[in-house]
């Protein structure tokens, strides 16, 4: 099978183990929440705690964080969370397309990929707003929070000038919980976008 065919096959097989798995996660709740990257599972832990009304959907795809994730949810008796070993692509791409989530989106601390020639790797990207504002309900909050000023900017110029989402530039961000990589962080920035109604 050629190189690029077998990527695909790969793809198709990632996407429909992860839509079997989410078969199971209650994608109807009304209060629907996403971690996109949840790292060792600090913030989406607390969070779950302090919203016991939302359902929260956790991703990330290093195995070692969501099992690190899964424990320290578990010790404090945490149902209302679901960490899933996923790219933010695919699991886009394997939920129903009924799905909304109207809680909260979290990006925190992601990937910057500093260097120029992988700025095509960052998560904040046109293509990818537009993929999660169908599945996102209008006035739901995407909460942005990074510790590199080039990622910062390029990130808020590109939710500015994207017609699904509007920044709320004096909007509180709505819950502080220290996690790893804030810890190392010497400073950091934030933006709130919400989601727009149809046109």
């Amino acid at each position: 099978m050629p190189p690029i065919e077998e990527a695909q096959a790969i793809h198709r097989q990632r996407v429909s183990a992860l839509r079997e798995t989410l078969a199971a996660v209650p994608l109807d709740h009304p209060h629907l929440t996403l971690e996109i990257g949840c790292g060792h599972g600090h913030y989406m832990t607390a969070y779950a705690a302090a919203h016991p009304d939302e359902h929260c959907i956790a991703i990330d795809i290093i195995q070692e964080r969501l099992q690190k994730s899964q424990r320290k949810s578990d010790r404090v008796g945490l149902t209302n969370v679901t960490w899933l070993r996923a790219e933010a692509a695919d699991l886009l791409e394997a939920l129903p397309p009924e799905t909304r989530f109207n809680g909260r989106i979290w990006v925190l601390f992601p990937d910057p990929w500093p260097k120029r020639k992988h700025w095509k790797n960052r998560l904040i990207q046109r293509s990818f707003l537009t993929e999660l504002a169908s599945f996102t309900a209008p006035g739901t909050p995407l909460c942005f929070r990074t510790d590199h000023n080039g990622y910062f900017a390029e990130a808020r110029a590109t939710v500015d000038a994207h017609p699904n989402w509007v920044v709320q530039p004096s909007a509180e961000w709505p819950f502080e919980q220290r996690t790893i990589f804030e810890a190392r962080a010497d400073s950091f920035q934030s933006w709130i976008a919400h989601a727009r109604p149809p046109a």
